[in-house]
């Protein structure tokens, strides 16, 4: 008898308040399901040590970005002789760093003493299968790479060119590797 007037008083209740309470009850279903799936499967510590090396890369990447921004654009060089911009030590580092691009124009120029990687180069359909910039910490000199290869014609090769970055190209928005001295 108490449990019907108790249905009855929820079937008199205005329309509205009947889906306000649908509403709450959903929501506290579904962070409590959130909440039991998360004891189990939680990231954790794991999760944390993530999200803090995407924010130390973050952080370092707009500190890069706003380096870039300042730099003049053109080319950009680390030694003396040209009219060009020259690099100190501590900014030929940072820019090395900042730089993700090999334009064509440096591959081609690095091709003309590696005949086999111009070859595959060439057969390939002009496809670099991967690129590289990178900091030598020993050597204090940045170096770029790619490699190439002809499996995607059928060709059973591969040619890696690796060699000094002696200049980049600053646009203003980024930096690229403009020459590789791989002799």
């Amino acid at each position: 008898m108490l449990k019907d007037n108790y249905f009855n008083r929820l079937k008199e209740l205005p329309e509205t308040i009947k889906q306000f309470g649908g509403l709450v009850i959903i929501t506290v279903i579904i962070i409590s399901t959130f909440g039991i799936l998360n004891t189990f499967w939680g990231g954790g510590d794991e999760l944390i040590k993530k999200m803090k090396l995407e924010e130390e890369r973050i952080a370092n990447e707009k500190k890069l970005n706003a380096l870039i921004s300042q730099l003049p654009s053109g080319i950009l060089v680390t030694f003396d002789g040209t009219d060009n911009y020259k690099l100190t030590d501590e900014l030929y580092e940072a820019v090395c760093n900042a730089t993700k691009l090999i334009p064509q124009r440096a591959i081609m120029a690095a091709h003309f003493l590696n005949y086999e990687a111009y070859d595959l180069y060439t057969i390939n359909g002009n496809k670099i299968d991967d690129t590289y910039v990178k900091w030598d910490v020993d050597k204090k000199k940045c170096f770029a790479g790619y490699t190439v290869s002809g499996e995607n014609v059928g060709v059973n090769r591969t040619a890696k060119v690796v060699g000094e970055v002696l200049s980049f190209l600053s646009t203003g928005i980024d930096t690229r590797v403009y020459f590789i001295k791989n002799f």
